[in-house]
């Protein structure tokens, strides 16, 4: 496989893993009533549904990543990269899928008023982890 496919399917795997981890955050802080302590209404169930979309976008957000370290002379600051990349699939949630696809209002305001704050930190760690996950699975080559 070409360095740049192999470079791809890193990221892809890398988006899925800090998806991974995510998810398993934003689910125990919902059961430790985190968001609830906010006023915020976000607290889902560890269900197959809820993780798999998950998942498979942070899988999919995980390519845009890879247009950031996809050059030989960008590949360095990977978890940087991976923060700044987060803030895509954090106004994606806010501004399109929150209004328009799921009802909750301009940037979700409806689930309550720091919904955009868990949204942006849970995204932030989405964006630490595919760093962390792209650069460890890339190795050093």
């Amino acid at each position: 496989m070409p360095r740049t496919s192999t470079l791809m399917t890193v990221c892809f795997c890398a988006g899925v893993l800090g998806a991974l981890c995510s998810s398993l955050i934003v689910w125990q802080a919902g059961q430790m009533g985190i968001p609830a302590m906010a006023g915020v209404r976000m607290s889902p169930s560890l269900t197959p549904d809820w993780l798999y979309g998950r998942l498979v976008w942070g899988g999919l957000w995980g390519l845009t990543y890879f247009l950031t370290v996809g050059s030989l002379k960008s590949r360095r600051h990977w978890v940087r990269k991976g923060l700044w990349i987060s803030l895509i699939p954090t106004a994606f949630q806010l501004l399109f899928v929150y209004p328009d696809m799921t009802r909750h209002g301009w940037l979700g305001l409806d689930l309550g008023q720091f919904t955009p704050l868990f949204v942006v930190l849970y995204n932030l760690i989405w964006g630490f982890c595919i760093g962390i996950f792209s650069r460890l699975l890339w190795g050093r080559r």
